[in-house]
């Protein structure tokens, strides 16, 4: 854990240096911006660390403030990083190449002002796209068929939903839209694939954060697993917090619905790394299991999906990519899943990894939507 926060901190605060010189920089004909720059910089930049580790010293207000600031500021500085990228590669190819315009030769100081303008236009019509697409929910209709064993099902009309990440910022307005649209699917069942919560229960509960949760409505009810950030939030308090509007978590159990098709959930990957406890092996949890029924299993993380695979696992469904989020992660999140986000199918198992209905940090959705998934299944 302390190597963890290590690196991050020593990732992030380079990175920040770096975009902070380059605007210095810019500023060089208006030495009278550079202080306002220095206290914005220093405030936006430490906002979101500041929020998190002073919460139990800071007023409610002022801790919303901080981390509404901090997590905007995440998605300012992937794209101020990628401009000073930008910039400085054309500068040195400019330079190699001996090509540079009169205009920037005779006009420099004035050029960087333009430029460092242009980038905080362009930087923040971006952002704001990304935050008003985080708002449009869509609906993705996935039809399934899977086989129907001794179920006594034909089929089941049910909804996924993930990565919602409950904060302060990911607040009631949007969980509320987010229950309006399951609830007019009329859902059999509704599916959480985790990172339900991206705060403490006891924050959440004090600002009356989840409330809609109540109104979800379907015949077999709503069951949820935990994802990493509800073991960074502190599992025990979430899984009460989350259970308290009517969910069942499945806590590395599996249960049997109306003697047609078990669901197995998985605890998250984290739960090492935050308890220092293993979680259960997917053998494990099949045993008990009537493997003559459709099983569907619930996993946060999409890593090894060979695993389900190897367990004849009828459908996984999972979570956690988020898609990136913020492009161009999505490039690196292709790389780190065998699937980032959507369906895919191995073997006899298939699979489907949900971009999620919220955000993580900044509610900024760029090259991603927020989603919610209805799966039309039906048992052949």
């Amino acid at each position: 854990m302390a190597i963890f926060f290590s690196i991050f901190f020593t990732v992030y605060a380079s990175l920040n240096y770096y975009i902070f010189i380059r605007g210095w920089q810019a500023l060089e004909g208006s030495p009278h911006l550079k202080i306002p720059y220095l206290i914005l910089f220093v405030v936006a930049s430490l906002s979101y660390i500041g929020a998190k580790t002073m919460e139990k010293i800071l007023s409610p207000f002022l801790y919303d403030v901080l981390l509404g600031i901090g997590s905007f500021w995440f998605a300012f500085m992937v794209y101020f990083l990628l401009a000073a990228l930008f910039i400085d590669a054309a500068r040195f190819f400019l330079t190699i190449f001996h090509f540079v315009p009169t205009f920037i030769n005779q006009n420099y100081i004035l050029t960087k002002q333009i430029i460092a303008l242009t980038v905080v236009i362009i930087v923040s019509i971006i952002v704001l796209a990304g935050y008003i697409n985080t708002q449009i929910l869509s609906v993705k209709t996935l039809n399934l068929d899977l086989r129907k064993g001794s179920s006594n099902l034909n089929e089941l009309n049910a909804v996924l939903i993930s990565d919602i990440h409950l904060s302060p910022i990911n607040n009631g307005r949007h969980l509320k839209r987010i229950v309006q649209k399951v609830n007019e699917l009329n859902p059999d069942i509704i599916f959480i694939a985790g990172d339900l919560v991206d705060d403490r229960a006891e924050t959440l509960i004090n600002r009356n954060i989840g409330s809609s949760l109540l109104y979800l409505k379907s015949k077999f009810g709503s069951y949820a697993i935990t994802g990493n950030h509800e073991f960074i939030n502190g599992i025990d308090g979430c899984e009460k917090y989350i259970e308290n509007f009517g969910i069942k978590l499945l806590r590395d159990s599996s249960i049997k619905i109306d003697d047609s098709f078990y669901i197995i959930g998985r605890d998250d990957r984290a739960k090492k790394q935050f308890t220092k406890q293993d979680r259960k092996t997917l053998a494990e949890l099949m045993n008990g299991v009537d493997k003559s029924l459709p099983i569907i299993l619930m996993d946060h993380t999409p890593f090894g999906l060979d695993e389900a695979e190897k367990n004849n696992i009828d459908l996984q469904i999972s979570g956690h990519t988020h898609h990136g989020q913020i492009f161009p992660a999505n490039l690196i999140t292709k790389m780190i899943y065998e699937i980032s986000w959507g369906y895919l199918k191995k073997g006899n198992t298939q699979y489907y990894v949900s971009c999620g209905a919220g955000t993580w940090g900044p509610p900024v959705k760029i090259g991603s939507n927020s989603e919610i998934v209805n799966l039309k299944i039906k048992f052949i």
